[in-house]
């Protein structure tokens, strides 16, 4: 809620003349992020949940998002709802949904770690996935963990997540086997 400074990464908020009034027939949402803006008396400012920063030649460059929303095969969807109906198998000790990037279509790739004290396949994770949430929703692979890897908080490590599927569908992997 104040100017950055030069590349810190930053919420983005915007203002302006074109900013919607909110939600509609949502005003708990509305509240949440469209907010009185401590630039200008009676005006709004929307927090996008976009991460961004001011580069040194003044342009605004988009870092990520603040939460764990993507866009996937055309859908924004957010990664923690398809957790959620992990979890809600209940065969599954932990998961962890990541995307990664991908040059097709679907634009972000999205992939499901878990741990289960018996071994589980892939395809019956899916099938069952599927009762509950839509098909653009489902994961395009997963991977079995004997425990998910963990930073040193005991929070689950999504980079190290992240970056085994990027090495994964790299092919890096699979050349070094």
């Amino acid at each position: 809620m104040a100017p950055a400074a030069l590349g810190e990464i930053v919420n983005l908020y915007i203002q302006g003349v074109g900013l919607s009034p909110g939600y509609w027939r949502d005003p708990e949402k509305t509240q949440a992020v469209f907010v009185p803006s401590p630039f200008a008396s009676n005006q709004k400012m929307y927090k996008t949940g976009d991460l961004a920063r001011i580069g040194s030649d003044g342009l605004i460059y988009f870092v990520g998002r603040a939460d764990t929303q993507i866009k996937s095969r055309g859908y924004r969807i957010e990664l923690g709802e398809i957790e959620a109906a992990l979890n809600g198998l209940g065969y599954l000790k932990e998961c962890a949904v990541v995307a990664i990037p991908c040059a097709s279509f679907d634009g972000m790739k999205i992939c499901c770690a878990y741990a289960s004290s018996d071994i589980v396949a892939e395809d019956a994770i899916l099938r069952d996935l599927a009762r509950s949430l839509p098909r653009y929703m489902l994961p395009v692979c997963c991977h079995r963990f004997e425990v998910l890897p963990k930073i040193s908080n005991g929070k689950i490590d999504r980079r190290y997540i992240k970056e085994y599927f990027q090495i994964e569908f790299s092919g890096v992997r699979a050349e070094a086997a």
